[in-house]
């Protein structure tokens, strides 16, 4: 006798359709990165400013900017020439009271040279109600006797090669063409526009105080075609 009773066929757990295994719960196995905070944007930008402006105290401390005005340095600077000034190519360690702390150091001590014989400077004339900067040449030091003969200038009795003015005279002034001997006094330098015919210096006003000096004229940045060192002149003859 056949049974026809009917009997329960056990489930199976459903299968993955490509796979002979069963399917497992999937897991999430991602890990967040901790996140950085990132400082914001206004204080970025005041972090900016403030190094800029660092930068170009810094700067300023070191370099100046100046427009030539004129052609009292004619042929070697031109007219509107723009230059960058050293301010401390005479930096004098006996301004900063070092002289107290540390032995050997005196009032003429200078951290890299003092004011030299043919230096182009810039610098405050020693007239009154003026101050409007002017760049000349330094032809006489401290102690030095500097005087105009024939057309010629003379330190210490040797005449100077000068081949930056071109070939042109060196007189007294408008109306006298030899000067006496002037002794420049200590403290003082005695400077001429490379332009003798038409150029206000110590002919006219006599030593400058080196502390009036403002720098060295260092590099000229205009116009493009003159841009480079500028050229700096001695006199070894010189005693």
């Amino acid at each position: 006798m056949t049974d026809t009773s009917s009997s329960a066929t056990p489930q199976l757990p459903e299968t993955d359709e490509f796979s002979s295994s069963p399917a497992l719960p999937a897991t999430d196995t991602t890990t967040e990165a901790p996140t950085r905070k990132r400082p914001s944007m206004i204080r970025e930008v005041i972090e900016t400013l403030v190094l800029a402006a660092v930068i170009f105290v810094l700067v300023r401390a070191v370099v100046l900017n100046f427009k030539v005005d004129g052609h009292s340095m004619d042929p070697s600077f031109d007219n509107g020439e723009l230059l960058l000034v050293n301010r401390n190519a005479y930096l004098d360690l006996g301004d900063f009271w070092l002289t107290e702390w540390i032995p050997g150091i005196d009032d003429d001590t200078y951290l890299f040279h003092a004011p030299q014989r043919g230096d182009v400077i810039v610098f405050t004339p020693p007239i009154e109600n003026n101050d409007k900067p002017f760049i000349k040449r330094i032809i006489g030091l401290p102690g030095d006797t500097v005087e105009t003969r024939d057309g010629k200038v003379y330190v210490n009795g040797v005449q100077l090669d000068e081949p930056y003015i071109d070939g042109k005279q060196s007189l007294c002034n408008s109306n006298t063409v030899d000067c006496a001997p002037y002794v420049v006094p200590e403290g003082q330098v005695f400077v001429m526009g490379d332009n003798r015919t038409n150029s206000e210096d110590s002919r006219v006003f006599g030593g400058v105080p080196i502390g009036n000096i403002i720098g060295k004229a260092w590099v000229t940045y205009w116009p493009t075609d003159d841009i480079g060192v500028v050229p700096h002149y001695d006199y070894p003859d010189v005693p």
